[in-house]
Parts: C-alpha cells; sequence; structure tokens
C-alpha cells in the first residue's frame, strides 16, 4: 500500500472558453465538444492516478440539465471516486460560467470508468485510493453502488433481449410512434 494516493492528489480541472465553432446549429455548445471535454479530464486525472496510460472504457450517466452558450466558461471539475484492480472511476461535474454576468451553473456530472495499461498495452494494476473525507468515503460507495446497479441492468437486458418474443409482444407497441412495415407482414398484404 506504499504507493496508495489521495483523491486530492490527482483532481484536475480544465477550463475552455466556449467559442462558436464548437456552437450546433441550434446556437448552443455541441454535447460532442463536452463529451470530448470531460473524456480528456477523465484521462488526465486517472493517468495521473495511475502513473499509466488509461482508456475509457464506460461512460455513464451523461445528461445534460442545461445548455452551454458560446462565450462561456465551461469548467470539468474531476476526481477518482473508485480504484478496483485495473479500473477507475473518474467522477465529473461540469460547470458553464457567464463572465458577463457572473452566473455560474452545474450542466451535468458524469461518471467514466478507465482502465489503466502497461506499455505493452496489457491491464495494470493502478494504486489505492486514500479516503480522506466523508465525502471521499461517500463517492467511493456511490461508485460500488452504481456498479452493482449497473451490473443488474446489463443481466437484466440481456435477459430481456435473449427472451423477447417479437409477435408476443407487439401490442406495447400500440401506444407507441411507430409504424410496422415488415417485409412478411407486406407480403401478406399482397396475396
Amino acid at each position: 500500500m506504499d504507493n496508495a494516493k489521495t483523491v486530492n492528489y490527482s483532481r484536475t480541472t480544465i477550463t475552455e472558453l466556449m467559442i462558436p465553432s464548437y456552437a450546433n446549429f441550434g446556437g448552443k455548445i455541441h454535447g460532442g465538444i463536452l463529451l470530448s471535454l470531460m473524456d480528456k479530464v477523465a484521462y488526465v486525472c486517472a493517468a495521473k492516478h495511475s502513473g499509466t496510460y488509461v482508456v475509457t472504457v464506460s461512460v455513464d450517466n451523461v445528461e445534460f440539465k442545461q445548455p452551454v452558450e458560446v462565450g462561456e466558461l465551461v469548467s470539468l471539475h474531476a476526481s477518482v471516486n473508485y480504484v478496483g484492480n485495473s479500473s477507475l472511476i473518474v467522477g465529473i461535474k461540469v460547470v458553464a460560467e457567464n463572465i458577463k454576468t457572473a452566473s455560474v451553473k452545474h450542466t451535468n456530472t458524469s461518471y467514466f470508468t478507465m482502465v489503466a495499461k502497461d506499455d505493452n498495452g496489457k491491464l495494470t494494476a493502478v494504486p489505492p485510493l486514500i479516503l480522506e473525507s466523508d465525502e471521499d468515503i461517500r463517492r467511493f460507495l456511490e461508485a460500488l453502488k452504481r456498479k452493482e446497479i449497473k451490473s443488474s441492468y446489463k443481466e437484466l437486458l440481456h435477459d430481456a433481449k435473449t427472451c423477447m418474443q417479437i409477435d408476443e409482444n407487439l401490442h406495447l407497441l400500440d401506444a407507441e410512434r411507430c409504424i410496422i412495415k415488415r417485409e412478411k407482414d407486406m407480403q401478406s398484404e399482397w396475396v
């Protein structure tokens, strides 16, 4: 445990000005730009903690609560919330600030799962995480709970996909905004 590191050791903030070329057709900052910045700050934070190259495995809870405007400063605050053997979960809080009005808004929070790789591209162990505050402990415990829920969700979704009988479940689409035009249905109309 000699190489254990605190949450504060790798805590990272990246701040970037939102320029017009980042805007979508609606004039707001494109979500893909924000995702790219989140991936960047997750990499920096996880690589600093692990001391190795890291790659993104998954992204959880990307929900844009408020739009980001051109001209705002976006700050992405990242910290390692959890470590496994070779994996790390980095929590990222995104905040947009209008420097003219001094208004600040929390636009989203996301969780990036990263894994550490050695020079040969093989998984490698990461240092343990030293939890120094109740906040650090809460975030670690929440990450454990999210992992548990995510695992249950994957299992439920897999079971639903493998057991889904289309014809037996067509009634579920009655109130949905879709039109079914399967080739086999169209052939029966022509016969």
